[in-house]
């Protein structure tokens, strides 16, 4: 049984078409998406119908549930939440329903626990980022105390690869692109990137496969057109404000923001700049 695990495609129509091009060559027996199939691009509708024709495993992602009214998007950022209300006016009754039926969490065959988030808590799970070794911590605990006795957590939301693994007492992120043969002993959490939303040097569409039968996962990189999706989502009046500097840079600007502790109105204008 082989697993494509793709997270974060963001209605990225022409990332998501060459990341299931490449998967149907490769060859995979299901389809598993982590969630945030919707939100910051122009193709929703085109993203949701995809992935329902491959009959695609579907998790809840943070933009699906404020697109379809199942959490505010007043805590968004303002780039964000733009885009979650032109969404929510652009798709269907059928595709709205589609997304408000999409659980937390699902159990995939063969010891594989799904979310968007992270694996802990209960409740608000797709919003929590594994970005720090303590809350990782906290979802191996979470994966080691499921009933199924899965032993691999897949989750998204981060926008960036990752394979961690937790033995004796201990978590490690393991590194490299390249095959990775998973032990009996272990557990994992694993992460395939972005398919339409890359937050790495590497800009390209990401996505995973999970071999169960032979216990490998395989990171693969996928070209698309990327500039004729910018250019949807900049004449939709979607792109952050300051959308021409440098992503890096915003970031740095966005950081230094945050670092000084600026009270509640400038920090408001540094989220409307997409900072």
């Amino acid at each position: 049984m082989k697993l494509a695990l793709v997270s974060d495609i963001h209605a990225n129509l022409e990332a998501l078409t060459a990341t299931l091009d490449d998967i149907a060559w490769r060859g995979a027996d299901r389809i598993v998406c982590l969630g945030d199939i919707v939100g910051y691009n122009t193709r929703p509708a085109e993203c949701i119908a995809l992935l329902r024709r491959a009959d695609a495993l579907c998790v809840a992602g943070n933009h699906d549930l404020a697109v379809c009214g199942r959490m505010p998007s007043k805590n968004f950022p303002a780039t964000a939440a733009r885009a979650i209300a032109w969404t929510h006016r652009h798709l269907s009754w059928d595709d709205l329903l589609f997304l408000a039926g999409l659980p937390l969490k699902a159990h995939v065959e063969r010891g594989l626990v799904a979310v968007h988030g992270a694996l802990h808590p209960q409740t608000e799970c797709a919003t929590v980022r594994l970005d720090s070794d303590e809350r990782r911590l906290q979802s191996f605990y979470a994966l080691i105390a499921d009933p199924s006795r899965a032993r691999i957590g897949a989750f998204g939301h981060t926008h960036q690869v990752g394979i961690y693994e937790f033995r004796r007492g201990g978590a490690v992120a393991l590194q490299g692109e390249q095959t990775i043969k998973l032990r009996d002993d272990a557990y994992y959490l694993i992460n395939p990137g972005s398919v339409g939303q890359p937050r790495s040097k590497d800009k390209r569409a990401s996505y995973m496969v999970l071999d169960v039968a032979q216990r490998t996962v395989t990171v693969h990189r996928v070209t698309y057109d990327a500039a004729a999706a910018w250019a949807a989502t900049r004449q939709a009046g979607l792109a952050p404000t300051l959308a021409f500097v440098p992503g890096p840079v915003r970031g740095a600007i966005g950081g230094g923001l945050r670092a000084l502790r600026l009270d509640r109105p400038i920090r408001g204008l540094a989220s409307y700049l997409g900072l």
